[in-house]
């Protein structure tokens, strides 16, 4: 298949070039569906245009819209870690954090029926409860 050791290193070449060429591609296509300033006609017209002829195409939709693609990718990024966060917040906060009043209660009540705490310990931790629910509505 290869002749010499040069026909080998061209191949691989280009091969290097093939996938830098395609994931250029997928890259440019990822861009043009993340994009909302631009419409579904357009998207269509820029597809069928990548499809068609890719590698103008490719160039072509790097010089008319290249220069916003970073600035895409940024809000992306963005908008990915401040829902991420908001999840972790939500998950973390119903685990234990803070709970009701009710929680509590309930918490310490199956403390008590399991004898891991005494009746008084039971009262104090109710009272903690409805004392901290009393200060938070106070303070609402």
């Amino acid at each position: 298949m290869f002749d010499d050791n040069g026909s080998f290193l061209l191949a691989i070449f280009e091969f290097f070039i093939f996938c830098a060429w395609f994931m250029g591609l997928f890259w440019v296509f990822g861009d043009l569906f993340r994009s909302k300033d631009l419409g579904g006609f357009g998207k269509t017209v820029w597809s069928i245009f990548l499809i068609v002829l890719p590698l103008l195409g490719m160039l072509v939709y790097l010089i008319a819209r290249g220069n916003g693609m970073n600035e895409r990718a940024l809000a992306s990024a963005a908008d990915l870690q401040s829902r991420q966060e908001a999840y972790i917040r939500s998950v973390s906060s119903s685990g234990g954090g803070s709970r009701s009043a009710t929680e509590e209660i309930a918490s310490a009540k199956s403390l008590l029926d399991s004898g891991a705490i005494t009746a008084a310990e039971f009262d104090r931790l109710k009272s903690e409860a409805l004392g901290g629910s009393r200060a938070t509505s106070a303070v609402a």
